[in-house]
């Protein structure tokens, strides 16, 4: 990346792979930037990150996971009410709506129910890793990094096994429809592919509603029209399907791709933890969460206006020098690397972080024990996908 580049761009292989030369100038420079290419403002030091987090009455939620500005028209009128999507999901509303959604979600999300899940995880990683070890070689994004965490996703929304092939390609649909750039046609495919998922979800909900069982899907259902509205249910299902299916095998891909660069693998049992949230710190698999300003903000000499869009740059508030010292330096004992904002902070703080936690360290330690001399292929490329808000890997070829 040179240092002549002026404004993000989503279609640029840096942005999401080398943004930090970038990111550092504007942190020094021009910590509230106003990009064209994004069309908001962007804040880019950690203080002001975390206070626009845990400001709602400033820095809005509603509506800011619908980054659906770059469809065409003929792609809107195709999704029809469905165009803006989330829009009463969780994180996508400010109280008193996310009050009362968080409660309901977090019933499902509770310590025990969390920890149960450890031992069914790290069984699904041994299972791979039986019939993956004698190959001797993979590529870790496709064949290693997401099966388990689809899996458990699968089991804990309900979702039955012959349909977790058919839930995982949906969904990288609508990650590529909402947030990532697409030319016409292609946008009109997704959104095919999108209405298909939708409808699919739409129908798990309606036969947990006449066959209750033990899952996530059948307790939420179970909350409709005494706390939630069907709508409701259904964002809530489809966008833990979306963290299960991609965000979390996402950074698992980040994490050991840096691991393995930096010769910390495999990682010793004692900081496991430590090294995943330093991995989370500097490879974290989100870039950042979209708000509007309620009203203008004056904020270090700029007036962001009311109604505008404003990016909090968690990526850049994990390198902000003011907090961690030497931010492009992987420490795996960093002591305060577990001060990331990847997991957002205050009443948005992600409901299902400590799930993402334990998985990502549960990876860890069985990858580890079982491929403790995993490496890279040599002379193998390593490319990112373009996103908007999203770091992950198309592929990672690795041997032992």
């Amino acid at each position: 990346m040179t240092g002549d580049i002026e404004d993000f761009d989503v279609s640029s292989d840096w942005h999401v792979a080398d943004p930090y030369d970038f990111l550092r100038r504007l942190r020094h420079e021009r910590p509230v930037f106003r990009s064209e290419h994004l069309g908001a403002y962007v804040l880019t030091r950690y203080p002001d990150v975390r206070a626009a987090y845990g400001d709602p009455r400033r820095f809005s939620s509603e509506g800011s996971l619908t980054i659906s500005r770059s469809l065409t028209r003929e792609t809107r009128e195709k999704l029809g009410e469905h165009g803006s999507f989330l829009s009463s999901f969780v994180a996508n509303v400010d109280p008193p709506d996310h009050t009362r959604l968080r409660r309901s979600v977090s019933k499902a999300f509770t310590p025990r129910a969390v920890a149960a899940m450890e031992q069914e995880f790290r069984r699904l990683n041994e299972d791979l890793l039986d019939r993956l070890e004698p190959r001797k070689s993979a590529d870790f994004v496709g064949e290693i990094g997401h099966e388990p965490s689809i899996k458990l996703t699968a089991r804990f929304i309900g979702v039955p096994e012959s349909d977790e092939a058919f839930v995982q390609a949906h969904v990288k649909d609508w990650f590529q429809l909402f947030l990532s750039p697409q030319p016409p046609r292609r946008q009109l495919e997704l959104a095919d592919s999108f209405l298909t998922y939708l409808d699919y979800v739409d129908r798990l909900v309606a036969s947990r509603a006449k066959d209750p069982r033990d899952d996530f899907t059948s307790l939420m259902t179970s909350l409709i029209g005494a706390e939630l509205t069907h709508r409701e249910v259904v964002e809530l299902i489809s966008t833990i399907l979306l963290g299960g299916n991609d965000t979390v095998p996402n950074q698992l891909g980040n994490t050991v791709l840096r691991l393995l660069r930096e010769g910390a693998w495999p990682v010793p049992p004692d900081l496991v933890a430590n090294a995943a949230e330093e991995c989370m710190r500097i490879d974290g698999a989100s870039l950042g969460s979209f708000r509007y300003a309620v009203t203008d903000i004056l904020l270090h000499g700029v007036t962001i206006p009311a109604g505008a869009l404003v990016l909090l740059s968690t990526d850049s508030a994990a390198h902000d020098e003011s907090v961690f010292p030497e931010p492009e330096r992987f420490l795996i004992d960093r002591p305060n690397a577990a001060e990331h904002l990847v997991f957002g902070y205050g009443i948005h703080f992600c409901v299902g972080a400590a799930l993402g936690r334990l998985q990502l360290r549960t990876a860890l330690d069985v990858l580890g024990r079982r491929l403790p001399d995993l490496r890279l292929v040599p002379g193998a490329p390593v490319a990112h996908r373009k996103s908007i808000v999203g770091r992950g890997l198309t592929s990672l070829a690795v041997e032992w």
